[in-house]
């Protein structure tokens, strides 16, 4: 196989986590066979070198929009809300970011992505292997990719950075065990809109997934596709919820909320956006549809 990167179809690698047999073997094989299949890209983020991942794993702009409103903060961070806000008839503003797939970076296959260094110490070397002057946005993504995937992890976290679907199906299974089965929940946007920001009024009693350990993978800033999987040991909900938009936008959101945040950052953004104290319990999140949650599958 070529060095040239590989696309998926997001739906794909769904259906291969759906299929996935119980012991987890064949995940090469799988990929591979999505490899062959895949026809369009799996969304992720581009090198925007201007976002943080926080302790939740969310990923939000670093800097901020003057020209938001929210005491000035930029409208990536309204993803945030507490349980009690999931009730049928409830609106609340939320963004949900959107990417241009064709401009999305892809996976590699894992022998060729195995065989380059990810490491912050090597990142001189990677620069020049991408040729990517030291200063330049790209640089700064890359060097915040890896900051974050060598931090270390908050207490009760088990952290990965996959750079391949292979390396992230064995970390999932690492943590579920080997012979226990596994799906993926992602957010699904059924209508097309430009829209990014808008009230959302929650349609139906929300439907909590049953998840007694969860993984969730978020795609971060990197010249191909890695993503940052973890998993808690702390109490967390998860749910599918529909919404519908100011515009008659119709989204499946997933959303996961922590019981447990005493181990967050007291200047983690949920808190300021929210107004509540550091260590609130009942925080929660929506999640973007390029980012996705796995859990057992009874």
């Amino acid at each position: 196989m070529s060095m040239e990167s590989v696309s998926f179809s997001f739906h794909l690698l769904l259906l291969l986590l759906l299929v996935m047999h119980g012991d987890g073997s064949g995940t090469e094989e799988m990929a591979d066979d999505l490899i062959s299949k895949g026809n369009s890209v799996l969304r992720l983020h581009s090198m925007d070198h201007d976002r943080q991942t926080e302790d939740d794993g969310t990923t939000v702009q670093s800097r901020v929009d003057p020209l938001s409103h929210m005491d000035h903060m930029d409208l990536s961070v309204m993803v945030f809300f507490t349980l009690k806000d999931l009730k049928v008839g409830n609106s609340m503003p939320i963004y949900f970011r959107k990417k241009d797939s064709s401009k999305s970076p892809r996976f590699l296959p894992r022998q060729e992505a195995d065989s380059i260094a990810f490491s912050l110490k090597e990142l001189p070397n990677l620069l020049r292997l991408f040729s990517f002057s030291r200063d330049s946005p790209q640089a700064k993504a890359m060097e915040a990719t890896l900051r974050q995937c060598e931090s270390q992890a908050i207490k009760g976290e088990t952290k990965f950075c996959a750079t391949s679907l292979e390396s992230m199906l064995e970390f999932a299974s690492s943590i579920f065990g080997s012979n226990t089965r596994f799906k993926t929940l992602a957010t699904e946007h059924l209508t097309k809109s430009s829209t990014l920001f808008q009230n959302y009024t929650v349609l139906t009693t929300p439907e909590e997934i049953p998840a007694p350990m969860m993984v969730a993978c978020h795609t971060v800033p990197y010249p191909y596709a890695v993503l940052y999987c973890h998993s808690q040991v702390t109490e967390n909900r998860v749910f599918k919820v529909s919404l519908d938009g100011e515009n008659g936008d119709k989204v499946t959101a997933v959303a996961v909320c922590h019981k447990d945040t005493t181990q967050w950052k007291r200047n983690h953004v949920s808190f300021r956006v929210l107004g509540i104290e550091p260590g609130t319990p009942g925080v929660c999140h929506f999640f973007p549809a390029d980012n996705f949650v796995l859990v057992p599958d009874p």
